[in-house]
């Protein structure tokens, strides 16, 4: 992602949620897997025809810290947001080892040991079952997922909880039988 696909808010402005452009999809497979020979290679996005984007909500945190990276890098809209060596793609290894660190320094020793977030991928399944539960729409999410409401459905209605108590207030204000007449 480069510098120019973040549409950050002004710093007074009211709403600070930013915008994330996403064009293609960059993913680590390995050089024997690559018509080029790079470790990377670039994709269209699942589902969606050629160069077409798909757009996903950043946080007001995140655009703070967004915010401050560009600053700080001093980064021009057409460089990458997070660059490897010589403004190059970030190498997975660095971010697996960010990630592990920063796993081992927030969370318990029993929860770190376990399969739970162990991958940076993980938050991607954590993300959407976190709005799935907070009641967004699916086709919202799924939008934002670059998925289609059936597979986010698929994977992801078993994920669901929580909601029951609300969904029956819901269902009991929009279905309520008025009073029967006084049989006296």
């Amino acid at each position: 992602m480069r510098v120019q696909d973040v549409t950050l808010p002004g710093p007074d402005a009211a709403d600070q949620w930013c915008e994330l452009l996403i064009h293609t999809a960059t993913p680590e497979v390995g050089k024997q897997w690559t018509d080029t020979g790079e470790i990377h290679e670039e994709r269209d996005l699942k589902g969606r025809a050629e160069g077409e984007t798909r757009s996903a909500p950043g946080h007001p945190a995140l655009t703070r810290i967004l915010r401050q990276h560009i600053e700080d890098e001093q980064l021009k809209p057409g460089d990458l947001l997070f660059q490897g060596e010589n403004g190059g793609i970030l190498a997975g290894s660095v971010i697996r080892r960010a990630w592990r660190g920063a796993r081992k320094a927030v969370l318990p020793a029993h929860v770190f040991e376990s399969p739970t977030g162990r991958r940076v991928y993980d938050n991607r399944h954590t993300r959407l079952t976190k709005w799935l539960n907070d009641g967004i729409p699916p086709a919202q999410v799924a939008d934002w997922a670059g998925n289609s409401v059936p597979v986010l459905l698929a994977t992801y209605a078993r994920c669901v909880e929580g909601q029951l108590p609300d969904l029956k207030r819901r269902l009991e204000a929009a279905g309520d039988l008025p009073e029967p007449p006084d049989a006296g």
